[in-house]
Parts: C-alpha cells; sequence; structure tokens
C-alpha cells in the first residue's frame, strides 16, 4: 500500500516539479536591495555588500532559482532533480564553476559543478529530518575566485503518507460508576501520527469502536468516550473491553490506521440492600457463660462490595434488649451477639430478639427503592448449670473500734446457692489475706471476729476475702473482698513534734520569743486535733519564763526579764504539760531545754558556753554528755574487771632465788645524781598487793598516782 501510494504521488508530481525547476532560468528578477530579499521569503540571502560593490551600484542580482522541494521517501533507478542553481553571469561559455556546501552537501545532496543540477542521491525521511540548510556559490573555473557572494537556501521535504497513527499510551483502563445515565464520559484517549499536521491530511485522524457497542460510543474528532447505555448494572457484568480505532486522511480511504484497547471497570454504587441469609436463628447458651462471651452470629448479604456492603447492626425488639447486644464484624460484615448481663435458668430459661441490619453508607439516588435494612428473629434458650455461691454483696465495709474485745463480732458476710438444689454453704477466710490471724470467721452463719487486738496507729485498714464453698460441690466457690476500717481511740497521748532546743540572749528582751513549739498526736479524732499547753503546778508562776498557746495549735514561750547570764546559769529546764481534746483527754510532760548565749547586738547567737570554742568540733550539749557517759561506763568496766581478777587469782611470791631486780631510772634534763634519780624495784610490779603495804614515799607517789613533788 505505501509502495503503490508513492508510485502515484511521484506520477501526480514530477511533471510538474521539472516545469517549475526548468522555468526559473528564464524567469526575470526586478532589481531588489538586500532588505527587500532579506523579507520577500526567498530561501536566498546575500551578505551584506560592502562598499566598493555599493560604488559599482549593479542594478541586477547574480544567482536565479526558486525555494526547491523533494519528495520524501522517492527511491529510483537514477538520483531524483531536486533544482538547478544558475546565475546570471553565467554567458554559457562554461567558465563558470558552482560549489554547494551545509547540510548533506556531497553525502545527500550532489552537484554538477558545470550546469548548478542537484540531485538527490539518498532516500529521505521527512520524520527524521524535514529540511535542509545548504550554501551555493560561483566562482570563476579557472581562478576559483567567487563571482558573487555565498548564499544560503533551504530543500525542504515534502511529506507523504507514510507513517501510521499510534496510541503510545495503550492499552487504557477506565472505571465509571454503575447505573450511570446515558452519555456518561469515561475517558478519552489520543493517537499521534508522525506525519506533517499542517500538510494534506497525513495526520488528520479520526476515532472509530470496533468493539464495545452498543455499551459506549467514542467521538470521531476528541476521542472522547462515554456511555451508549443507561444503568449498565455491576452485578451483571463488570468489565467491559473496548478497541478503539485511530484512522488518518480523515478517515478516508487509503488512510493508514491504529488499534488499541480500553477495559472499563464498573465501580460498585449502593443500589442493592442487605438481606439476611434467613428469617429465623436458634442459639442456646449455659447460665454460668461469661460476660462479653459471643453467643452467636447473624449475616444479612448485601450484593454490593466494600463500604457499599457494609452495614451495621441492632437489637431494635425484644425481652433481651437488655441482656444481649450486637455487635457489627467489619471483617466478615456480621453481627456478633454477645451477652451483657448474667443470665439466670432459674429466672428465666429462653429470650426473643428481632435484629435489624442496615447499610451504612446510603446513596440518596436510590433511597426511592425501599428501606436498606432487613430484618431477622433470634431464639435463645438458658441452659442450666451448676452455679458458684451467691453473695449478698459484691463488697463489704465493716468497721471495728482500735480497743475492740477479743472475739467480738465485728460484722457479718451471707451467700446463697443459686441453684434449684440450694446446696448449703461454708465460709472460711483466704488466709493469704490475712497473715497475721487477725480475725476468724464462723464457717456456718459467716460471722467474723476479732481473733487479736488492733492497733489503729498501725494499720487503719485490713483488706481479707472470705470465701463462700458449697458443701454439695466444693469446686463451686466464690470470693468476695471484706474492707475492715479500724476506728480511733484516744489511747495515745500528744508530745513535742520534734526535740527543741531553745536559744537565750543574754542581751535580749522581756517579752520576747525564745522558741515556738508544735505537738503531735498518733491519733485522729474526728474534728482534728486542738491542744491544751500548761506549765507544772510547781511552777506556774516561773519567774524567768512564760508561755502563750497560738491559734494554729502551737505554743511561743517567751521570757519574762532581761538580764540573764550564762556565767551564773547557763541551761534552764521548762517542763510543758500537753492534753489533748479527747474523751477522756490524754497528757503528756515534755521538757524544753534552755541554753543562755552570747548573742551579736542584732540577736545572732555567737557562743552558748565557755568550753564551745575549745571543742574540736561543733558537738551538741545532749551529744557531749552521751560522750562523757561512754568514758565514765567504760571506766567502770576497767576497774570492776581489775578488782575481780585480783581477787581471783593467789598472790605472786617472789622467790630469792627468782627475785630479780631493774632499776627504772629516769634523768630530769637539768642535771643528774642521785637527787634526779627515781628508781623502784620491780618486784612491787609483780605484786599488786604491795601497793597497800608500805612503800618509800616516793614510790608510793608513783604507783598512788600522786607524785613526791605534789606531797
Amino acid at each position: 500500500m505505501p509502495e503503490r501510494l508513492a508510485e502515484m504521488l511521484l506520477d501526480l508530481w514530477t511533471p510538474l516539479i521539472m516545469l517549475w525547476i526548468t522555468l526559473p532560468p528564464c524567469i526575470y528578477m526586478a532589481p531588489m536591495n538586500q532588505s527587500q530579499l532579506l523579507t520577500s521569503g526567498s530561501p536566498l540571502e546575500l551578505n551584506r555588500l560592502s562598499e566598493e560593490q555599493r560604488v559599482l551600484n549593479r542594478s541586477k542580482r547574480g544567482w536565479v532559482w526558486n525555494q526547491m522541494f523533494v519528495l520524501e521517501e522517492f527511491s529510483g533507478p537514477e538520483p531524483i532533480l531536486v533544482g538547478r542553481l544558475h546565475t546570471d553571469l553565467d554567458p554559457g561559455s562554461k567558465k563558470i564553476k558552482y560549489i554547494l556546501s551545509g547540510d548533506g552537501a556531497g553525502t545527500i545532496f550532489q552537484i554538477n559543478d558545470i550546469t548548478g543540477d542537484i540531485h538527490a542521491i539518498k532516500r529521505l525521511d521527512r520524520e527524521e529530518k524535514a529540511e535542509y540548510t545548504l550554501t551555493a556559490q560561483a566562482v570563476d573555473w579557472e581562478t576559483n575566485k567567487p563571482l558573487e557572494p555565498p548564499s544560503e537556501f533551504i530543500i525542504k521535504v515534502q511529506d507523504i503518507n507514510d507513517n501510521a497513527p499510534e496510541f503510545l499510551n495503550g492499552p487504557y483502563h477506565a472505571t465509571v460508576p454503575e447505573m450511570s445515565i446515558l452519555g456518561t464520559s469515561v475517558t478519552n484517549v489520543t493517537a499521534t501520527d508522525a506525519d506533517d499536521p499542517v500538510y494534506g491530511n497525513s495526520a488528520k485522524l479520526v476515532y472509530s469502536i470496533l468493539e464495545g457497542q452498543p455499551y459506549f460510543s467514542i467521538e470521531p474528532e476528541t476521542a472522547i468516550i462515554k456511555t451508549a447505555l443507561p444503568n449498565m448494572d455491576r452485578e451483571a457484568k463488570e468489565e467491559y473491553l473496548v478497541v478503539i480505532q485511530a484512522k488518518d486522511m480523515g478517515g478516508h480511504s487509503g488512510g493508514l490506521s491504529g488499534t488499541t484497547t480500553l477495559t472499563v471497570t464498573l465501580s460498585d454504587v449502593n443500589d442493592n440492600p442487605p438481606k439476611f441469609a434467613q428469617s429465623l436463628y436458634h442459639f442456646s447458651v449455659p447460665e454460668d457463660v461469661v460476660l462479653g462471651t459471643a453467643i452467636g452470629r447473624v449475616k444479612a448479604n448485601d450484593q454490593d462490595i466494600g463500604e457499599n456492603a457494609q452495614s451495621s447492626y441492632d437489637i431494635i425488639d425484644g425481652d433481651g434488649t437488655a441482656l444481649f447486644e450486637i455487635t457489627s464484624d467489619a471483617q466478615a460484615q456480621d453481627g456478633i451477639i454477645r451477652l451483657r448481663k448474667p443470665l439466670d435458668f432459674e429466672t428465666k430459661k429462653s429470650y426473643t430478639l428481632k435484629v435489624e441490619a442496615a447499610n451504612i453508607h446510603i446513596d440518596p439516588r436510590f433511597s426511592s427503592r425501599g428501606p436498606f435494612k432487613d430484618t431477622a428473629t433470634v431464639k435463645i434458650v438458658v441452659e442450666d448449670a451448676d452455679e458458684p455461691p451467691v453473695f449478698s454483696s459484691p463488697t463489704y465495709l465493716l468497721e471495728v473500734h482500735e480497743n475492740a474485745a477479743l472475739n467480738s463480732v465485728i460484722g457479718q458476710v451471707t451467700a446463697r446457692d443459686p441453684d434449684v438444689t440450694a446446696s448449703p454453704i461454708r465460709f472460711s477466710i483466704d488466709r493469704h489475706t490475712d497473715l497475721e490471724r487477725q480475725f476468724n470467721i464462723n464457717a456456718d452463719d459467716g460471722k467474723i471476729t476479732l481473733a487479736t487486738p488492733l492497733d489503729r496507729e498501725l494499720s487503719v485498714w485490713h483488706n481479707i476475702t472470705i470465701i463462700a464453698t458449697e458443701i454439695r460441690n466444693h469446686s463451686q466457690i466464690s470470693r468476695v473482698p471484706v474492707a475492715i476500717k479500724v476506728l480511733d481511740v484516744n489511747d495515745n497521748a500528744p508530745e513535742f513534734a520534734s526535740e527543741y532546743e531553745a536559744f537565750l540572749c543574754e542581751n535580749g528582751k522581756p517579752g520576747q520569743v525564745i522558741q515556738t513549739v508544735s505537738a503531735m498526736d498518733k491519733d485522729d479524732p474526728k474534728n482534728g486535733h486542738y491542744f491544751l499547753y500548761s506549765l507544772l503546778p510547781e511552777m506556774a508562776n516561773n519567774p524567768n519564763f512564760t508561755i502563750k498557746k497560738n491559734e494554729d495549735n502551737s505554743l511561743s514561750i517567751l521570757a519574762k526579764h532581761n538580764g540573764f547570764n550564762r556565767q551564773k546559769q547557763e541551761v534552764y529546764l521548762l517542763p510543758i504539760v500537753i492534753s489533748d481534746s479527747g474523751n477522756p483527754p490524754l497528757s503528756s510532760t515534755s521538757t524544753l531545754t534552755i541554753r543562755v548565749c552570747g548573742c551579736s547586738s542584732d540577736g545572732v547567737v555567737q557562743s552558748c558556753n565557755v568550753e564551745a570554742y575549745v571543742l574540736p568540733i561543733g558537738l551538741s550539749m545532749g551529744a557531749l554528755i552521751a560522750i562523757l557517759a561512754c568514758i565514765i561506763l567504760l571506766l567502770v568496766i576497767v576497774v570492776l574487771f581489775v578488782t575481780l581478777r585480783r581477787h581471783k587469782n593467789e598472790p605472786l611470791i617472789i622467790k630469792d632465788d627468782e627475785d630479780v631486780r631493774e632499776n627504772i631510772i629516769r634523768y630530769d634534763d637539768e642535771g643528774g645524781g642521785e637527787e634526779d634519780t627515781e628508781a623502784f624495784d620491780i618486784a612491787t610490779l609483780q605484786n599488786p598487793d604491795g601497793i597497800n603495804g608500805f612503800l618509800p614515799h616516793y614510790r608510793r607517789g608513783l604507783l598512788g598516782g600522786v607524785s613526791q613533788d605534789a606531797a
């Protein structure tokens, strides 16, 4: 087909082209200046003329020809003549040589240097290159000097219909909602043609559907595909294959064509209601089933897919709406019936429910078809089971005073067997919750008694667990938590909140607050603590200090006068009686230690006794007293040990032959001599009893702890 078309075009255009090529040398061209040549649309451009050429005032142009064309895909036994170059300076004496340069010169285009004929020696393809720019020049045959400035011209490749349309992006896929109206746009496709779109109809495309009627149609020029049938149902057929053709030459006979496929999928819309698979469902459940357990499943089928098939389930009627609930399973698209409250076979043995399935996503376009929902009946039969005992309360709260008598009853729990047989119940305490065995329980009636004394100050709450067991079936047991609160009794006297130590400046003023103290009480009265403070009766008229009760339940100690002197009295002890507001009230006496200190003029304590700055570390008086007591105790232990050892062992007797005498001599630094020498017999050290006997005066001084000089 392409070869035949080429031959037809060649037969038609060859005579015209040859006539057109041979005419130009005979055509006279009127004189033009350079600007007129550049804007005249001629493919030949003149270079800028030099001043010398302007002086010559040439009135005629040297080159004479028209724009050249060559037909693409032309092939023949001989090179095709494209055109002829000729200059009016050529007198026909064959002294002019024509030279061709530029795109394809010598490889695609060849020139006869004598006649100026240009031939195409290769087959051309417009889709590869549409035009060629070449340069022509006429020179003297003998001297090779240019007769004219070189000029450019264009050889255009003329198009033929040698390319079929192509769908570069095919095959195509598109989606359109089901039940769409007639003429709903589906998609559009595009084909391309490599032929020249501005020359002839080689690239003018027309679209048509070869396969896919009567469901779809296509606009011939825009290739927009539309539905040709209304209300196509996805549930009947979901996918369609459409074959599309693009034909060039405006669709006329002889044009080339290309095809592609389009797969159209109908997307789902909610045009179908849910429908239960059966109208009546039967389920059975034991009465002791755990809350939240799934009793059964119901399912409503929907021909739609995705979210359009999603349904919600509800219990809309029946005598078990309070005991059962239904939830939707989004994966399986069914309804799960679960237990909300405990069942009791002895109370009710069966229930009837009416359940409903309704679409979640409603399409208003199809609401006129009726409600998108369905209902079914569910019957649930309760089966009898051996149930554990049931306590009268899920939890118990008991209260007992901390001074309650042992074996007194502090509360009671009750339980029953809910079965028809009604087995007797025995009660016990879970000892893991009462490790100290502070409570007991009567196994028959559930009365809880006190086994050990309680102390609220040690523990306010006791949490135990009571176990109820069926006598006929020991595997049926129940447990209940019992919280026992210990109530307060005023059994603790108040005392100082901490160990206070007050400091009084020697230069203090009368009425000055020396110390503020507060009290604490381990008890916890309902109305809070209220303390009373007082001095001992024998110190009620204390000449040095007085007390003052504050609104915040604290106490301030004030000095009655000034002029305290730590040289006269360094420490004062002030006993304070603290009483609570209990019934009966309790009291205790706490002693406040007040030290007289030396202070600066602004009341800053600097020293509290003479030894304060001699001590290596800043120890308190209490710490010093404790250290001194330890030292005295250690000395007493040493003395007792020596005394006991002396009475236990026999006196040591030194025999004459074993008498060894040594002199321990100490020399005075000031000089020697007998008067400066102190010596004693070693036997004295070996016989301690000799201390109580007669010894020289200087020896008694050494052993008795009194020196001779001191005596």
